[in-house]
């Protein structure tokens, strides 16, 4: 994993690799780049990107937030109407279907990229299909390191969610691989 981009933990000498990637194309601390990133006008987006920006100074990229409001994002990501975007991703099944189809096949309205690689699209149907669960594995493993190495959606954090129970709150059915599904409350009771 430390092999993929921005996963080696040498801080020091990924940020000077990125700095000879930007001279390369002639930039510098005398000539930065500035870009806008757009990102929805809440905490889980906008402290993210706040955080992304300040260390894209590091490498003389400077960026001003672009906070949008709710109903005019996401029809702005399906438009493909910024330059740089950031957006929580969030699935709901634990399984790499539903990230892989609809962020990434060539087809998807959600792939905001615009990335297209038929041959992707297709080990994403193998790997869907695929009864084996080591094969299955080693499959979207390999799909990840490719989509990494391309740098097609870079990941740059992982949010934790979680949910709360009480004592007196009976009945709640949580699925084991979601946070988000499973939610009956007709069958919930207060026991007080």
């Amino acid at each position: 994993m430390e092999k993929l981009p921005g996963y080696d933990p040498d801080v020091k000498k990924s940020r000077a690799e990125a700095q000879n990637i930007m001279r390369s194309l002639g930039y510098g601390p005398d000539n930065r780049l500035n870009v806008k990133i757009m990102t929805r006008n809440l905490p889980d987006f906008r402290d993210p990107a706040a955080i992304a920006s300040d260390q894209l100074t590091n490498i003389w990229i400077d960026s001003e937030l672009e906070l949008v409001e709710t109903a005019n994002f996401l029809p702005r990501l399906i438009r493909s109407d910024f330059v740089l975007a950031l957006t929580a991703i969030g699935s709901g099944l634990d399984d790499p279907d539903q990230n892989f189809y609809e962020n990434y096949i060539c087809d998807s309205k959600r792939n905001y990229t615009r990335y297209c690689d038929r041959e992707v699209d297709s080990l994403i149907d193998r790997q869907s299909v695929e009864n084996d669960l080591n094969k299955r594995r080693e499959l979207v493993w390999g799909i990840d390191r490719r989509l990494q190495e391309e740098v097609v959606r870079p990941i740059l954090y992982y949010m934790r969610k979680a949910t709360c129970w009480s004592p007196t709150f009976k009945g709640l059915k949580l699925q084991v691989n979601s946070i988000y599904n499973g939610w009956r409350m007709e069958d919930v009771w207060l026991d007080r």
